[in-house]
């Protein structure tokens, strides 16, 4: 594009303005080309130059989905893939659109550079999503599930057991399942009850008991204890869903009530934490009892079985308090990150990807441990998970035992269940270091985690704090101090990625380790920043 930048008054041509304020609209002066000709001016400004950052997310989300949809690719694969599409949307209602929902509760009419108020996004939102679910099912249950089945792994829909199976499957009700259950019946003494976020649930009709007697509906909770896929032993890799075993059996749950229809449906509710930092006295303590009270959150989304009478979704929609665009109607079953345990229990070849080995680069070496003189030689990029995140966790733990190694400082995001960084951050306190950890509370969907892992680290006798008011602390980053014959030597780890061993298995990123002066003292300054 030819011209260059200017505000709504034009300074000199070929100038840019710098005033403390903002344009009130950035424009581009053309300037003639080699022939002569002008083209017309245009405002920067324009929302159609934009794209708006929740639609720019489903976009993403929708590449993801791709991956599900492509035929080439193994069933169970395919199964991940969608998987993760449906966690991915899950995610996005309880904190985008949950936001977009309070926006409109409280009145706000702001739009951002794209325009589009906050009702014009949710509308559009609710178009692609009901598209990508769609897609989604209409994948798993044309394709994936019968690729399963016909490499022996059956997923039984409703009433197409042997009786064989319908016999295993009632001794297993009763045995397993129906002491756990809380049937909850639905009428004017019994309001509709509070049902947790994500929680998979059975909605049950009753038949009236006299005619044109109102109806009166039930919920049966789906334990979230139970295994949602019930083996059943038929000679081949056969499962049952939990909800089904339970609809099945629905009757025993509700004596002396005749039930016309049994349908699953779950709730997704607003999972944002809202608290104030420049008021928190404790913001551990504020966090923790902001993360107990978000279940209480208002919902924001509705899942129910695409076979579901319209009586039934319109009765939930008003207990909700949703409406009718948040309604997404599925044909298949609810919440597919629950069958991923079958990538772990089929082992057909077939089925999954060859599995990928991260490799040691040459510059570390299999064997090697000596990571200090390493780094001291040279610095050391590592490409993850094409190359193993091995030597970062072991330079870790290379410095909680080392006896010349001082302070050891680090910024923890997202650890994983039972890291082993953290736990080589305990030891290195418990062996008297000076050990300071960065616990970002504030990480969205690992609060409770977070809240664990300080607690524990401040018990092995870790500094721990968590970061700058008003800011989330992103940065990946540990500081290693250690006396050698030269002096104080510091060694610094900058990563793209979490200190995660199992993320870093799988996403792409990028870890520096290197001991040269100007990043140790960068690395220094920034916890003095975030520590003071």
């Amino acid at each position: 594009m030819e011209g260059f930048l200017t505000g709504t008054a034009t300074p000199a041509q070929g100038t840019v303005t710098s005033a403390t304020a903002p344009p009130a609209a950035l424009t581009v002066v053309p300037t003639p080309d080699a022939a002569g000709a002008v083209s017309p001016v245009q405002n920067l400004n324009d929302a159609r130059f934009f794209i708006n950052r929740e639609l720019s997310w489903l976009s993403f989300n929708e590449r993801v989905l791709e991956e599900g949809l492509d035929p080439s690719v193994p069933a169970l694969e395919r199964l991940k893939f969608l998987a993760i599409t449906s966690s991915n949307l899950d995610e996005f209602f309880m904190i985008r659109v949950a936001g977009l929902k309070q926006q409109l509760v409280g009145h706000v009419e702001e739009s951002g550079p794209d325009a589009m108020s906050p009702g014009e996004q949710l509308a559009a939102i609710a178009t692609r999503s009901h598209e990508m679910v769609t897609r989604q099912y209409r994948a798993l249950l044309g394709d994936v599930v019968p690729n399963l089945d016909r490499a022996g792994v059956c997923l039984l829909p409703p009433g197409k057991c042997s009786l064989e199976a319908d016999h295993f499957l009632a001794e297993y009700f009763a045995r397993e399942v129906f002491p756990v259950l809380t049937p909850i019946a639905l009428d004017p003494g019994h309001p509709f009850p509070h049902l947790r976020n994500k929680s998979l649930n059975l909605a049950v009709r009753f038949a009236p008991s006299a005619p044109g007697a109102r109806l009166r509906y039930g919920v049966v909770p789906v334990p979230s204890v139970l295994p949602r896929l019930v083996e059943v032993p038929n000679g081949r890799r056969t499962y049952v869903l939990l909800e089904d075993v339970i609809a099945q059996h629905v009757a025993l749950l509700f004596p002396g009530m005749p039930i016309e229809g049994c349908w699953a449906f779950r709730v997704t509710r607003n999972w944002d934490l809202s608290i104030d930092e420049e008021e928190a006295e404790d913001l551990l303590v504020t966090i923790e009892r902001e993360v107990r009270r978000r279940d209480r959150g208002s919902a924001v989304r509705l899942e129910i079985a695409a076979q579901a009478e319209q009586h039934l979704s319109d009765y939930l929609v008003r207990a909700l308090k949703l409406g009718a665009s948040d309604v997404y109607r599925i044909d298949g079953p609810l919440n597919i990150p629950d069958l991923l345990p079958l990538l772990g229990r089929i082992d057909q070849k077939e089925l999954h990807d060859e599995p990928f080995t991260p490799v040691n680069p040459p510059a570390v070496g299999d064997g090697e441990r000596d990571f200090f003189r390493l780094i001291r030689e040279k610095d050391v990029l590592l490409h993850h998970p094409y190359e193993s995140f091995d030597p970062v966790v072991s330079f870790i733990e290379a410095a909680a035992d080392d006896p010349a190694v001082l302070a050891i400082k680090m910024t923890l995001y997202r650890t994983g269940k039972d890291s082993p960084v953290v736990r080589a951050l305990q030891r290195a306190a418990e062996n008297g270091k000076q050990v300071t950890a960065l616990v970002e509370l504030k990480a969205r969907m690992d609060e409770e985690a977070n809240i664990l892992w300080a607690r524990a680290l401040e018990q092995a006798g870790v500094h721990v704090v968590y970061g700058l008011i008003g800011y989330k602390t992103h940065s990946k980053v540990a500081l290693i101090v250690r006396r050698e014959a030269g002096g104080l030597r510091r060694y610094v780890h900058l990563g793209t990625g979490n200190y995660n061993m199992s993320t870093a298995r799988t996403y792409s990123d990028l870890s520096l380790l290197t001991a040269r002066d100007d990043f140790g003292a960068d690395a220094t300054s920034l916890f003095i920043l975030l520590t003071v």
